[in-house]
């Protein structure tokens, strides 16, 4: 089915994770998207706890395609694709089992450690034996097994601070608790099977890393540097380590890959991939996609035209 500016789509957004506020932005930027060129036929729909409800609406709306602009718990971690597989509807981003995969990021670095990319060193544990009997070299990372948009996670310098950190999570699942990569922070958005341009991402100083303030506060969101300033040879490391990433998680239309890199031992290291990214006026992928002469507008177009290609997201 092609896609047209007649073409029924519906836009899921909200949810019950504790990105909600996040993908209500994302979604509304979508919608407006769509809207101000031209397509008639869009409807937003949140993603409530009421799922019956859920269920009925997406049967009266009979859309043709949905955009997914979830995130976090149950909109990027499998459960909505796999509703959304068992009533036939088409949806933008990954499938099932990579968002699934992408989500759970211990099994993400595995499957990444295993097709030889590099990540950082460390375990899981419960947030009771979060502590520096770990044995791990401060300082540390420690954030949840599976949220997005830096929810829980604490830099940890001394033994002190590891109470902090657990008491930063506000659910019971697991931890990641990860060596410290010094240096700089890059992101790789990769969509279809393009590397767009490389992002550094400089937090200011008052926060440590790039946290969720600094993805999403103003007065503390970190400047961007599109297309990155760095040598050539480290811009195609970079790209081919996000495309390798993207396929090695069976992920489909976007995503995007966070890395840290230490220049005085020359280390990319992937911190995570991220099969849903954010779509807000603040993030990451459109600033990316603009670097590279792809609209706001034109990157919604190519997921929701991927998303009716029949063998999408298997």
């Amino acid at each position: 089915m092609a896609l047209t500016k007649q073409t029924p789509i519906v836009v899921l957004l909200g949810g019950t994770s504790s990105e909600r506020e996040i993908s209500l932005k994302s979604g509304n930027g979508v919608v407006k998207a769509l809207q101000g060129g031209g397509y008639t036929a869009v409807t937003p729909l949140d993603l409530t706890a009421d799922i019956p409800a859920f269920v009925a609406a997406l049967t009266a709306h009979k859309p043709a395609v949905l955009f997914n602009a979830l995130h976090g718990t149950d909109g990027e971690d499998g459960a909505v694709q796999g509703l959304l597989k068992l009533m036939h509807l088409p949806v933008t981003h990954s499938g099932v089992l990579a968002s699934a995969l992408a989500m759970d990021k211990a099994v993400a670095k595995q499957i990444l450690r295993s097709v030889g990319l590099d990540v950082p060193h460390g375990l899981t544990c419960t947030k009771e034996a979060l502590s520096a009997a770990l044995g791990i070299a401060l300082p540390v990372v420690v954030k949840p097994v599976a949220d997005g948009s830096s929810f829980g996670v604490t830099l940890v310098h001394n033994d002190n601070e590891y109470q902090l950190a657990a008491n930063a999570v506000r659910s019971d699942q697991p931890l990641l608790v990860e060596e410290f990569i010094p240096g700089r922070e890059f992101t790789v958005p990769v969509l279809g099977n393009r590397a767009l341009p490389v992002i550094e991402i400089v937090p200011k100083p008052e926060s440590p890393f790039y946290d969720f303030a600094s993805k999403y506060t103003d007065a503390l969101h970190a400047d961007f540097v599109v297309p990155a300033v760095i040598p050539e040879t480290l811009t195609r490391r970079l790209q081919d380590m996000a495309l390798k990433a993207h396929t090695a998680l069976g992920c489909s239309g976007v995503s995007r890959t966070d890395f840290r890199y230490d220049p005085s031992k020359d280390r990319a290291v992937i911190l995570e991939v991220n099969s849903q990214p954010g779509m807000t006026a603040l993030s990451l992928v459109p600033a990316s996609a603009a670097a590279a002469g792809i609209s706001y507008l034109q990157v919604v177009e190519f997921l929701l035209r991927e998303a009716l290609e029949p063998n999408h997201g298997r």
